[in-house]
């Protein structure tokens, strides 16, 4: 076994391990004994997908954690089959379009922890710019940002590409819906209502 250390990020949890581990071997070292999306511990192998962008590459490619070694400043996010997303609204519940930007941050508070990694935009297979939708959509340009998604297929990469477990096409299904459901008014505005709402607004003498 090499004696070299090396450290990467695996499923966000910063982890040193001998150089010679493959990415399940070094997530076991680091004492986790088992891995959600390992296909061999459940009878399918090559189901232990992973996504992985090596140090100084934007680059992110998928790749089986079993034959994949370890390096230095890797980054790797296991491939486990998203669970059903956690979100739940009904757009009745929401009075007027002055109010969609402050509720979509309570319908999805973690779309504020975007990691900016691009991994949601490079799993795309209808090749959306998925990060900048829901920058859009955290912005209040939700009529831009459902324009982004009218291509998505909700096949759920991005989910699974998330390591802050954004759901991505959920974000956009609420724009479109919105766009559909509502007349939406200037971005601008209603971003500034919502800095007045939550007493961020600077003014200015």
């Amino acid at each position: 076994m090499s004696k070299t250390l090396v450290n990467v990020n695996i499923n966000g949890e910063q982890i040193e391990a001998p150089a010679s581990f493959s990415v399940i071997q070094a997530f076991w070292h680091a004492g986790h004994t088992r891995v959600e999306g390992i296909g061999c511990l459940e009878g399918v192998c090559g189901s232990c997908r992973i996504m992985v962008r090596k140090a100084n590459s934007k680059e992110v490619r998928m790749q089986l954690a079993c034959q994949t070694f370890v390096e230095e400043g890797m980054q790797i996010i296991f491939m486990e089959f998203p669970s059903p997303t956690h979100h739940s609204y009904q757009l009745t519940d929401i009075k007027n379009s002055w109010e969609v930007q402050s509720k979509f941050h309570q319908i999805f508070p973690e779309t504020s922890n975007c990691r900016k990694c691009g991994g949601c935009t490079e799993s795309c297979p209808k090749g959306i710019q998925v990060q900048h939708g829901v920058e859009l959509a955290g912005e209040g340009k939700f009529r831009e940002a459902g324009e982004l998604f009218i291509e998505c297929v909700m096949c759920n990469l991005c989910m699974t590409a998330c390591p802050e477990h954004i759901a991505p096409n959920h974000v956009g299904l609420f724009c479109r819906r919105t766009m559909a459901y509502f007349h939406i008014r200037p971005s601008n505005l209603i971003s500034r209502l919502e800095e007045i709402r939550k007493d961020e607004l600077q003014v200015i003498i």
